[in-house]
């Protein structure tokens, strides 16, 4: 036994199956749910995954953290539901942690973004690496939300990506932008950062110009727009919501 797969789940029955079928080749899958109220515990339980059900409780590190401590292997591989393992990334993930002497506690992997059947080359999801497959005694997990794996020894970057299928609607896309932009809110306040009319104003503009010209989203067509619209959007509602919060609390 070498490895562990940890998936977190909340609400997940449209991408969980697909995402599991691409991780039979782990030793151990373990789910952490966040309460689902729809399919998807029962089909975790048809895929014979180890499942514990844990509110999230606006903490994805703590979720993270609870995965790694089920898991039993020496190297645990962290996938989120709606992202996809191929045979060539898998390919990879073996013989790096079943190659003797091995000197690497943890590895980055690019992710390919796929919106609405088209991947997306350029703009914020473009050239991001994830560190997703560590020693289990490696580091943990920090930061609530826009959680990092932390830790300690030499890493090296995997040269096959992730398989990415966000937001498949946009009802979705909203739906998600909302949720994400409560948590980062969270998030701020714990750091001490204020909002002023000058950040809900500016800051969502600045997002925008940067993903759709400096990132060249423009050259995603109509999704590029679509994603560099909804990130600006994003930072409008964090920096609002933290505003109103703070006219609350005078």
């Amino acid at each position: 036994m070498n490895l562990s797969a940890v998936v977190l789940t909340k609400n997940e029955e449209e991408n969980l199956r697909d995402c599991l079928e691409s991780l039979k080749f782990c030793d151990e899958v373990i789910v952490i749910d966040d309460e689902s109220k729809d399919k998807t515990v029962n089909i975790a339980k048809e895929s014979g995954a180890k499942i514990f059900i844990r509110p999230l409780g606006g903490d994805f590190s703590a979720q993270r953290n609870l995965g790694l401590e089920k898991a039993t292997n020496r190297w645990v591989l962290f996938v989120d539901a709606d992202e996809r393992v191929n045979q060539k990334l898998e390919e990879e993930i073996l013989d790096e942690i079943n190659r003797p002497g091995n000197p690497h506690v943890g590895y980055y992997m690019r992710r390919d973004d796929y919106l609405w059947g088209k991947k997306l080359k350029f703009g914020e999801t473009a050239n991001l690496l994830f560190l997703r497959l560590a020693r289990k005694s490696g580091g943990k997990w920090e930061r609530c939300v826009h959680e990092v794996w932390k830790v300690t020894g030499r890493t090296k970057t995997l040269n096959s990506p992730l398989l990415h299928y966000p937001h498949q609607t946009l009802r979705e896309f909203i739906k998600d932008i909302n949720f994400h932009s409560d948590l980062d809110v969270d998030a701020k306040k714990k750091e001490g950062k204020k909002s002023n009319l000058m950040k809900i104003i500016f800051w969502p503009r600045g997002k925008f110009i940067n993903n759709w010209i400096f990132r060249l989203g423009f050259l995603d067509g109509n999704r590029g727009f679509l994603l560099a619209l909804m990130m600006s959007f994003h930072s409008f509602l964090s920096w609002s919501k933290l505003w109103i919060y703070q006219k609350q609390r005078n």
